[in-house]
C-alpha cells in the first residue's frame, strides 16, 4: 500500500496521455501489486470510454494486473492479434493490451502464481510450467525465490515432489461481481470451521475427563497401596517383638530340650518340675 502511495498522488491531476503513462510506471514499478485505488479513481476510469489508440488499452492493462492471470494476457494478446486491422480498430481496440516489458511480465507471473495459490495448496511444477510459459524448471525456481523475497508469498520448493507448497500468500484486489462468490466461500469456511472447532471442544472434554478419572485411579491405588505396606511393616515390627519376648521367658530354666550331638552320646536336659523340688526339700526335714 504505501509503494501504492505516490502514484495515488500523481493520479489525481493524471488524465489521457498521463494516465495512460501513470498506469505504465504503477505496473511496472517494483513493488506494488496491488492496483485497486488507482483504478477506482475517476481520471483512470475515464480511460475506459476514450477511443484513441494511445490511451484505450491503459484501463485493460490496469484490470489485467488487479486480478487478472499471465494466461489472460495471452489469450487476450492472441485473440487481438488474430483479428483483422478493421475489427480491430472498431470491435476489439478498448480491450486490446499493449506489449508488456520484462518487469511487468515478471509482477504478472508472480501474481498468477498467487491466483493459482487461491485454488490450491500445492502447485506441481507441470501446472506452473504452463501457467507462466516458463521453459525450465531452473527458471521457474529462481522466479518462484524472487517472489518469496518480495514476500509475495511464502512456501516450499520439493524439488523431489517437483512442485510448490504454498504457507502464505498476499492478497490480490477482487474483480467486479466476484465478491458474492467469495462471501460464500467464506460462508462455508466459517461453517466448517466452527463444526472442526466443536469438535475440537467435545475432544478437549474427553481427554480431560480422562485424565481426571486416571489422576484418580492413581491416587486410589497410591493409598492403597501405601495402607498395604504400613500395614505389612508393623506385621513385621510386631513379629520381631512377640519372638524376642518368647526367648525371654523359656529361658534355660524353663526349657526341656534334647540336644542331640552329631558325634557325642545323646544328652537330654530336662527342666525340673514343682513336684520334684516339693520332694526334695520334704526328705531334707525328714532327715534333720
Amino acid at each position: 500500500m504505501a509503494s501504492l502511495e505516490p502514484f495515488l498522488l500523481i493520479s489525481k491531476s493524471a488524465k489521457g496521455a498521463a494516465a495512460a503513462k501513470l498506469v505504465q510506471d504503477v505496473t511496472s514499478a517494483p513493488g506494488v501489486f496491488v492496483f485497486a485505488e488507482l483504478l477506482e479513481l475517476p481520471n483512470i476510469q475515464e480511460a475506459r470510454s476514450i477511443v484513441t489508440e494511445q490511451h484505450a488499452p491503459c484501463f485493460s492493462l490496469l484490470q489485467l494486473f488487479s486480478y487478472r492471470t499471465f494466461r489472460d494476457y495471452l489469450g487476450r494478446l492472441r485473440h487481438v492479434c488474430a483479428c483483422t486491422l478493421l475489427t480491430l480498430l472498431i470491435a476489439e481496440h478498448k480491450d486490446s493490451l499493449p506489449p508488456l516489458n520484462q518487469a511487468q511480465i515478471t509482477k504478472l507471473k508472480y501474481l498468477t502464481i498467487v491466483t493459482l495459490a487461491t485454488e490450491r495448496h500445492i502447485l506441481p511444477y507441470s501446472l506452473l510450467l504452463e501457467e507462466l510459459q516458463v521453459a525450465t524448471i531452473r527458471e521457474l525456481e529462481d522466479l518462484i525465490i524472487d517472489a518469496i523475497y518480495l514476500d509475495v508469498l511464502r512456501g516450499k520448493l520439493d524439488q523431489k515432489e517437483q512442485q510448490l507448497e504454498i504457507e502464505y500468500t498476499m492478497g490480490r484486489d477482487l474483480e467486479p461481481g466476484k465478491l458474492e462468490k467469495l462471501l460464500e466461500a467464506l460462508q462455508s469456511w466459517a461453517t466448517t470451521t466452527a463444526t472442526v472447532l466443536s469438535e475440537l471442544d467435545q475432544k478437549l472434554i474427553e481427554a480431560g475427563t480422562y485424565s481426571a478419572a486416571v489422576q484418580l485411579a492413581n491416587e486410589q491405588h497410591e493409598k492403597v497401596y501405601l495402607a498395604n505396606l504400613k500395614m505389612v511393616q508393623e506385621r513385621q515390627k510386631d513379629g520381631k517383638g512377640g519372638r524376642r519376648g518368647q526367648l525371654s521367658q523359656n529361658s534355660v530354666d524353663s526349657m526341656d530340650i534334647d540336644e542331640l550331638p552329631s558325634d557325642g552320646p545323646k544328652l537330654r536336659i530336662r527342666k525340673p518340675t514343682m513336684d520334684a523340688a516339693l520332694k526334695q526339700s520334704q526328705r531334707k526335714r525328714n532327715r534333720a
